[in-house]
């Protein structure tokens, strides 16, 4: 066991604090990664407040990490030392369902265990990436590609795949028209992401203030959803919509702007139940879907897909002891586009 230190919330909606915890002893497959940057997310938001049911405390967020390799495990053959890694948002699975053999760990029938706010299946807490070191297995942990930055490679561990798994297996491309809703932490990757695929990118945000970083970062459409004009200009012209946003959204509007077969995929989730209409989507034959992040055969392929373009996130570098008042910044959509720790300063 080493003890490390990190940031943890005590209790739900208490602010997170400096503390102590115990990372365990590297086995036989383990990876100790002495982690440099972690990105907040805002589902570390919610789970620290509770606001998607009861979670377990004390919680070390954090499941967008970019470290480098400081011990391996005797039977690791995937890493060694002085490797660049990350780990996103999974540490575990079940790996003997058929989803885990397909490498889609994401959606482990036998339930995988989370990168924080979980179990592992030693049956202690898993603690996030608000803190100096993590030991993962090595069939968790992904290489971070030398094009690529630490402070900006580690959001695409979770807003990088959150966007590129939908984007991907609804055929983002050239001629095809996708639109992402909300340009936040993963609409700005999903923005970047569906350009670099080769597909027409509008954002619809609620108004123009990010007009000019959507365009800069590959859109070459911006919409204000407040301006109803918006529902009627982009009628029945889209091929797949991307929502990103964790707020309730009037699902009906959105799917009219979809074209016959078209797709409105939801990667944000709100906290509270949504309605919807059945006849916006038996008219056109729309489907409403969801989707989770990504497998680690699908991350790995978005790391070196993000280098071979050149880009990650666009970040906003913070200490450690502004990690509360960040928290309060993103609920006010005040970041451009994601906050990344300065592991050094916990």
């Amino acid at each position: 066991m080493t003890t490390v230190a990190a940031y943890a919330a005590p209790a739900a909606k208490a602010p997170l604090e400096r503390t102590t915890i115990e990372r365990r002893a590297v086995r036989e497959f383990d990876v100790l990664i002495d982690i440099k940057f972690a990105g907040i997310c805002h589902s570390d938001i919610h789970q620290a407040r509770e606001g998607w049911g009861k979670a377990t405390f004390p919680m070390v967020p954090g499941h967008e990490i970019a470290g480098i390799v400081s011990e391996v495990g005797p039977g690791v053959t995937k890493f060694q030392v002085g490797d660049r890694v990350g780990v996103g948002c999974l540490v575990d699975s079940c790996r003997e369902c058929d989803n885990c053999k397909a490498g889609l760990e994401q959606y482990c029938t036998g339930g995988n265990v989370g990168t924080y706010n979980s179990v592992g299946k030693d049956g202690e807490p898993t603690y996030g990436g608000y803190s100096e070191k993590v030991v993962v297995d090595e069939n968790f942990v992904l290489g971070i590609p030398e094009g690529i930055s630490l402070d900006e490679a580690a959001p695409l561990l979770c807003a990088g795949i959150t966007t590129y798994s939908p984007l991907k297996h609804w055929n983002a491309g050239p001629g095809r028209k996708v639109a992402i809703i909300g340009m936040g932490g993963l609409g700005h990757m999903g923005v970047k992401i569906a350009h670099a695929l080769g597909a027409e990118v509008t954002v619809l945000s609620q108004s123009l203030r990010k007009q000019d970083d959507g365009l800069k970062l590959g859109a070459d459409h911006y919409y204000a959803t407040s301006d109803p004009k918006t529902f009627e200009e982009l009628r029945g012209t889209l091929d797949l919509i991307i929502s990103t946003v964790s707020a309730p959204l009037d699902l009906g509007a959105y799917l009219s702007l979809l074209k016959t077969d078209g797709a409105l995929v939801n990667v944000g989730a709100p906290e509270e139940p949504v309605s919807l209409n059945l006849f916006s989507v038996i008219g056109g034959r729309k489907t409403l879907a969801g989707s989770g992040i990504g497998g680690i055969p699908e991350t790995q392929e978005m790391l070196n897909f993000c280098a071979e373009h050149g880009f990650g996130a666009e970040i906003e570098l913070i200490s450690a002891d502004q990690i509360n008042e960040a928290y309060e910044r993103v609920l006010a959509s005040d970041v451009r586009y994601r906050f990344v720790i300065d592991v050094a300063t916990i």
